[in-house]
């Protein structure tokens, strides 16, 4: 449990939090919200202990852990993925190093009277057990479990960090945080660096995990997946709310218009008493009454209604131009880069109109494809824009390309022309640039003052096809909506990468998924999509008759064909069943061998006879050697069956 009380900080002589105080109990999934600069990422960095508060304290459970990740870090390891990803376990490492070490020394040793080699012998007992308690013995099946389920390939695990971009960096740095089971885990937008599928592993993880987890994340369909408990954030202040997201929104309003409701009452009963107060004061025959109700008015407890922050974006994308009926064509379009094959032989054609989501697991070419389309790469094969398309671009690094030195007015006024430049002031106040902050440079502003600097250079041409890659990452929830509505108005073609769930619902009206180098596209929104997906992996079948005769299978039923993939599959799940009963049998009997051995090890005095027939530490390690590795084929074939 961890109780925060009282707690005070501020900036610029404003107060972030003032007096804030609450409770993280044990197995809470709590999600932090609130706008942008409220405070979230703030509020964990004192959690996690990077940040003192000014005034306040934060009290731990004794013997406490807490993993943090925050919004954004910079990894610098040599190691290769696998090996970064055990550093999880260090003090289990330690251990391993020392029981190998311990067996070792035991191993050369003859004198087993002697007090020191007793010593020895208590020291490997005590540093076993303890590896053992730690799940020492399961550390490498874990690690493998975690890095698969967060999009690595087994075929990524001995390549180099420094291979990686920062955004799969990120994603060994939150594998390490869920392989040390921390009491609470601290996550600091941790979807910014996930597809869809790593995002619903780690919503099943989460919310299974035994800890606490405490969120900060501006994806709604996440919130709801993992939290029970919202905390909002907002004027200096907290509000806290025993819901999901979603839940918490509607108790939000229902909450204020009890409020108001009751001020209003109470408003009206104040006027009527001072109106009492004022009529008769000066009449000697009422001033028991009014005496009475000046004392009602001073003992009243004032309703206040809280105040709500309703700053927001306010923007509309310009008229699109006319265009092409065909806005992007695509014949045998091939990218690589250097050996490697991102795209292969990709036919599409993207007609005026049409709203199209490019989803599918980080490097699959998401954004490789946008950057061909803006003109940014060069390819093999054809790609071309239709008649008269103007392209609008919001790059996935889009608020890192800013000028950091420019000022916000400068940013824009530099590209704004025309009938735009009297209107750049105008534009930069619907995406709350004040008077204050025109003038601030860019490269302190945080990451969603950054983001919202982006979109507004967008507005400064119109165009036909806008191309967003990632445009969520770092906007709170009510600009997302406000980007989300303005995109929904948009009278031209959208192409839109993106993870997010609830962004994308209803936004746009086709899938390509991007897999295995190759498109596929689907009709329907994101959850359309997911849903076709799930029908999808049901269906498949670990065998396939491959050697069925081509003019056989017409004359063939379908249900004989669903027959026959099911028999396969079913001997194909028996032999994996029969391997895993096996390998448990082998696993009881390894693990009663070295219970046995525990015992004789324990009391060297009792069991003289079987010291001496040889190194029994060196037959102890490797036993353990092969439990560690009976478990991982457990795990492997715990893992067909499931996919089977």
């Amino acid at each position: 449990m961890i109780s925060i009380n009282k707690l005070s900080i501020h900036f610029t002589g404003t107060y972030l939090f003032d007096d804030v105080s609450f409770i993280i109990n044990d197995k809470d999934r709590i999600g932090l919200v609130g706008k942008n600069g409220a405070g979230k990422s703030t509020l964990l960095k004192i959690l996690s202990g990077e940040m003192e508060p000014e005034s306040g304290e934060i009290v731990k459970t004794s013997g406490q852990t807490v993993g943090y990740l925050p919004q954004e870090m910079i990894p610098d390891s040599k190691r290769n993925v696998f090996d970064e990803a055990l550093t999880a376990f260090e003090e289990a490492l330690s251990l391993q190093k020392k029981v190998k070490e311990l067996t070792k020394q035991i191993g050369e040793r003859t004198d087993y009277e002697s007090d020191d080699y007793l010593n020895l012998v208590h020291l490997f007992s005590e540093a076993d057990e303890r590896f053992r308690l730690i799940g020492g013995h399961t550390m490498q099946a874990d690690t493998e479990k975690i890095l698969l389920g967060l999009g690595f390939l087994k075929s990524d695990f001995e390549r180099p960090m420094i291979a990686f971009s920062s955004g799969w960096q990120m994603r060994v740095e939150l594998a390490k945080i869920l392989l040390k089971k921390p009491d609470t885990i601290l996550l600091d937008e941790p979807t910014n660096h996930l597809d869809i599928e790593s995002i619903q592993w780690l919503e099943g993880f989460l919310i299974n995990y035994p800890g606490a987890v405490v969120l900060v994340s501006h994806d709604r369909a996440f919130l709801d997946n993992v939290t029970t408990r919202t905390i909002e954030i907002t004027l200096g202040r907290i509000n806290d709310y025993k819901a999901s997201y979603s839940e918490y929104v509607e108790q939000r309003a229902e909450r204020r218009e009890n409020q108001m409701a009751a001020f209003n009452n109470q408003q009206k009963s104040i006027d009527d008493i001072e109106n009492f107060i004022e009529r008769f004061r000066y009449k000697s025959t009422k001033s028991r009454q009014v005496q009475s109700r000046i004392k009602m008015l001073e003992k009243m407890d004032k309703i206040e209604v809280e105040d709500i922050d309703n700053s927001s974006i306010r923007f509309k994308f310009p008229p699109a131009p006319h265009s092409g009926r065909v806005v992007v064509e695509a014949v045998d379009l091939i990218k690589k880069y250097g050996e490697k094959l991102v795209l292969n032989d990709i036919n599409f054609a993207i007609n005026k109109g049409e709203s199209i989501a490019f989803v599918g697991k980080n490097g699959e070419g998401k954004t490789t494809l946008s950057k061909i389309i803006v003109g940014e790469l060069e390819y093999n094969g054809k790609m071309q824009l239709g008649h008269r398309v103007v392209i609008g671009y919001y790059a996935q690094n889009q608020a890192a390309m800013l000028d950091g030195e420019r000022t916000v007015f400068e940013t824009i006024d530099d590209i704004a022309v025309g009938d735009i430049r009297p209107k750049v002031r105008s534009i930069l106040g619907g995406f709350l640039f004040g008077t204050e902050d025109i003038d601030k440079k860019v490269k302190v502003l945080s990451g969603g003052e950054k983001s919202r600097l982006a979109l507004a250079k967008l507005l400064l041409t119109p165009v036909n096809l806008l191309v967003l890659d990632e445009p969520t990452n770092h906007l709170d929830m009510q600009s997302k909506d406000i980007l989300k509505n303005a995109l929904l108005q948009f009278e031209g073609t959208l192409i839109v990468v993106s993870h997010d769930r609830d962004f994308l619902q209803g936004l746009t009206d086709k899938v390509f998924e991007f897999k295995n180098r190759q498109i596929k596209p689907y009709i329907g929104d994101i959850y359309d999509f997911l849903e076709n997906r799930k029908i999808e992996n049901l269906k498949q079948l670990e065998i396939n008759n491959k050697n069925l005769n081509t003019a056989n299978n017409d004359l063939i039923s379908d249900n004989k064909i669903n027959w026959e993939k099911k028999r396969e599959s079913d001997k194909e799940i028996r032999k994996i069943k029969n391997k895993v009963d096996k390998c448990e049998e082998g696993i009881s009997k390894i693990e009663a061998e070295i219970q046995r051995l525990d015992k004789v090890l324990a009391n060297p005095e009792e069991h003289k006879a079987e010291f001496n027939k040889g190194n029994i530490y060196q037959s102890y390690q490797d036993l353990k050697d092969k439990l560690e590795e009976q478990m991982l084929e457990w795990e492997k074939l715990h893992s067909e069956l499931e996919e089977s």
